[in-house]
């Protein structure tokens, strides 16, 4: 492992605004913050908006600066990508973010029903092949059903055309209420400021000519979910080391 990274984990370490619950601490238990995240972490009762899988924590501080009248969680597992998130909120002083490294099957287990409002899930892997593995599919939704307020926000943002088209067929199957569904988030005309805030890899995606999708929906009536038996094509989706590297000569972009 590189000295980079080592010294990224031993410092977040000692961030104040990062938690990392040992296994023991979340594995069938509940951790000790789970319904207590505004009273022991926050001290306020402002909503309390997740994002799971927030890779360097660039959505997470960034909506932590645009609403101040909210409360923010960075979720993922990757210590040393968080690590950027997490100390560039405490540089310019954003106390409403915060950071958990933990696997997001866990999420029953760190919140307490009713606990957040709104999930951000921006640019996960699409998981082609695992629907298990989709944090779109129904078995991640189940679980955020079980955290989230009464119609709660679920936010989707993605460059995958498989996860856009699986996602919305899977709301049109359950009936679930979907107030934003766009395959071009900015060649149409939302204006909403938190749409703006653009990741590193989101720009270097646009900058390469793809476009970027946008789900805005709630689970609101969804007792049982089902999966849609639809064919989906596959797309060309890369992980971010692989599509921001070099390109093969063999590989178009």
């Amino acid at each position: 492992m590189a000295k980079n990274k080592l010294a990224k984990f031993a410092e977040m370490e000692t961030l104040e605004n990062v938690f990392q619950p040992a296994h023991r601490e979340i594995f069938r238990t509940d951790y000790d913050l789970k319904g207590k995240w505004n009273e022991k972490v926050f001290r306020n009762d402002h909503p309390i908006v997740l994002e799971i899988g927030c890779g360097k924590g660039e959505y997470t501080v960034g909506l932590g600066e645009l609403f101040p009248d909210k409360n923010f969680i960075g979720m993922d597992i990757k210590g040393a990508r968080m690590w950027h998130g997490a100390k560039g909120a405490l540089e310019k002083n954003i106390h409403n973010a915060v950071f958990i490294r933990a696997y997001a099957e866990f999420m029953e287990s760190l919140f307490a029903p009713g606990e957040i409002a709104e999930i951000w899930i921006t640019f996960p892997d699409p998981q082609m092949s695992k629907a298990r593995k989709r944090l779109t599919g129904t078995r991640f939704l189940s679980l955020y059903k079980k955290i989230l307020k009464a119609n709660g926000i679920l936010h989707l943002k993605t460059d995958s055309p498989f996860l856009y088209t699986y996602t919305a067929e899977l709301i049109k199957h359950n009936h679930l209420p979907a107030s934003v569904v766009t395959d071009d988030l900015y060649g149409g005309d939302l204006d909403d400021k938190m749409l703006g805030i653009k990741t590193f890899y989101e720009q270097q995606w646009l900058s390469r000519g793809k476009k970027i999708k946008y789900i805005r929906f709630s689970l609101e009536g969804s007792d049982s979910l089902t999966e849609p038996e639809i064919a989906i094509e596959k797309d060309d989706y890369h992980s971010e080391a692989r599509y921001m590297g070099p390109t093969p000569k063999n590989r178009m972009l």
